[in-house]
């Protein structure tokens, strides 16, 4: 296991600090685990899903929510987040219902063309829709 010079002192096997320099040492089967790396994992793991929008939340998240997240990452282009978002809205909708219903029954899919200068923001927003519904 982690136990250094025979003294009975275990250590985290993360990190390296002994049982005494630590407030909990948690055992595994074979390693130990402090507190202070317990923190840091879950803040890493915090950071990592504070992105993926869709995985954190129940049901389908309303445009609101989308152009709201939306908002964080992009300035200005109001009236084609709002497009976005509710495009967003009634495709994971569409995704549940055909998940959740009759295959039988078929519902229409919408397209969106992002058409504009360049620098205007198009590839941004795309970029900044694939990361929070990831």
């Amino acid at each position: 296991m982690s136990e250094k010079n025979n003294k009975n002192i275990l250590y985290c096997s993360f990190c390296g600090k002994s049982q005494h320099e630590v407030r909990k040492l948690i055992a595994g089967p074979t390693v130990f685990i402090c507190d202070e790396c317990v923190e840091l994992c879950m803040d890493i793991i915090k950071e990592e899903n504070k992105d993926s929008f869709v995985n954190n939340q129940e049901g389908v998240p309303t445009p609101q929510e989308i152009c709201k997240v939306l908002d964080d990452y992009v300035i200005g282009q109001t009236y084609a987040k709002e497009v976005l978002s509710v495009a967003v809205h009634n495709h994971y909708k569409r995704l549940n219902y055909e998940t959740k219903s009759n295959k039988d029954v078929e519902l229409s899919k919408s397209n969106i063309l992002l058409v504009g200068p360049t620098g205007c923001g198009k590839t941004l927003l795309a970029q900044t829709l694939a990361r929070i519904i990831d």
